[in-house]
């Protein structure tokens, strides 16, 4: 409203002559980011603090050590108010390059931890490393409270407002919970777990790996299609192998005489196992290609006509019985290879055996068990696979 005075026009916008609220406050929302002075007192957009204050207090604001950062946390630390001074003192010196190097001693202690021969931590070794491990724990707390002071805890600039933080928040607070289930009769292997984390801290505090591993996580929403392709292509050689080879895996050769329900092993822990093929199927191995029975260094050359009431008919001839020469009902078990995990008797476990396949580690095997059940041209399928999937699809 105009006087019949003359007055001098205002230095100062509009806004900033009109007295509003006291400045947000962390823990209300935290501060935007200012970058200079400029940037600050526009009006447009969303408003800040330097936006909702009097002419006084945009003054005073103007003068703030940290112009992005909140002017005032928990409801009473300002920017010069001690302990927070000191605390924003220490975050933007020389407190990150010394968390850096506990976060490296962390790396080192977690290398030498022997979970299985200090599972009481009775040795001198153990107790050093779990000292250790208590001062590298005692630091993240700290740290992680001298952030909280120095920036607020709510807000898009303050502790929370990170991801990083957030994630440094979790493996802090496990640890506690960790110390305050000890000492009771609780199993907190799971927990103790979540140490293995700590070392992702130094993304944290590395610039360049930050933008790095930032990069990375952004780019995965558009291999989306790529996994969609890759999941088709699963899909169809599971089916594929599926409808093939269900069941034949099991294949073994039992005894003849129906009432032995023992199969011919190469070993007593069948690690390799023997798989034969049907009448029905064209695999490359059969109940008649099972070698003959060693005694010592000798082979067994009788049968079971040879022996009548435990004494020989005939003259004995390496004095053994070739009883593998009786295994040869090839029919279905209830066993696969490797303790039942690689088979394709349904699409779950055909994923695994694909898998498997395209890490080429052990495919080879696999596919020779494939060829023995069923038919010697299966390795069609294994090779093409791994030109398609592991040559193709996942590069």
């Amino acid at each position: 409203m105009t006087t019949g005075e003359d007055t001098e026009p205002s230095l100062w916008p509009d806004w900033a002559q009109t007295s509003l609220a006291t400045p947000a406050q962390a823990d209300g929302p935290c501060l935007e980011e200012a970058e200079d002075l400029p940037g600050a007192l526009t009006g447009s957009g969303g408003a800040s603090w330097e936006s909702t204050g009097s002419v006084a207090e945009v003054k005073e604001n103007v003068q703030l050590p940290y112009p992005s950062l909140a002017p005032v946390v928990f409801f009473w630390f300002h920017q010069s108010t001690r302990p927070r001074s000191w605390c924003l003192a220490l975050v933007s010196t020389w407190f990150e390059r010394v968390s850096m190097l506990v976060i490296l001693l962390n790396c080192v202690t977690l290398g030498m931890f022997q979970p299985c021969q200090d599972l009481e931590c009775n040795t001198d070794r153990c107790s050093i490393l779990q000292a250790f491990d208590d001062f590298i724990f005692a630091f993240f707390a700290v740290e992680m409270v001298v952030k909280m002071v120095a920036l607020g805890i709510f807000g898009p600039k303050c502790y929370l407002g990170d991801t990083w933080n957030r994630l440094d928040l979790f493996i802090v607070m496990a640890g506690m919970l960790e110390y305050s289930l000890d000492g009771h009769n609780v199993s907190f292997s799971a927990i103790r777990t979540v140490r293995v984390l700590r070392p992702l801290r130094a993304i944290n505090r590395v610039p360049s790996m930050r933008i790095l591993v930032t990069l990375l996580l952004d780019t995965l929403p558009m291999l989306g299609n790529v996994l969609l392709l890759c999941f088709f292509v699963f899909f169809i050689f599971g089916i594929v192998g599926v409808q093939l080879w269900a069941g034949l895996l099991r294949n073994r050769c039992f005894f003849d005489n129906n009432s032995v329900s023992e199969y011919y092993r190469l070993d007593e822990a069948d690690d390799i196992p023997f798989i034969c093929s049907t009448t029905r199927e064209n695999g490359m191995l059969h109940c008649s290609n099972i070698p003959k029975r060693r005694v010592g260094r000798a082979d067994c050359e009788l049968t079971a006509d040879n022996v009548t009431d435990l004494v020989f008919k005939d003259p004995p001839h390496h004095g053994c019985v070739n009883w593998n020469l009786y295994y040869n009902n090839c029919s279905a078990s209830e066993h696969n290879p490797h303790n039942g995990a690689i088979n394709f008797d349904n699409i779950g476990y055909a994923w695994i055996a694909i898998f498997q396949v395209i890490t080429l580690e052990g495919w080879v095997d696999i596919m020779y068990y494939v060829m023995d059940a069923h038919s010697f041209f299966n390795f069609i399928y294994f090779i093409f696979l791994i030109i398609v999937s592991a040559q193709y699809l996942i590069n």
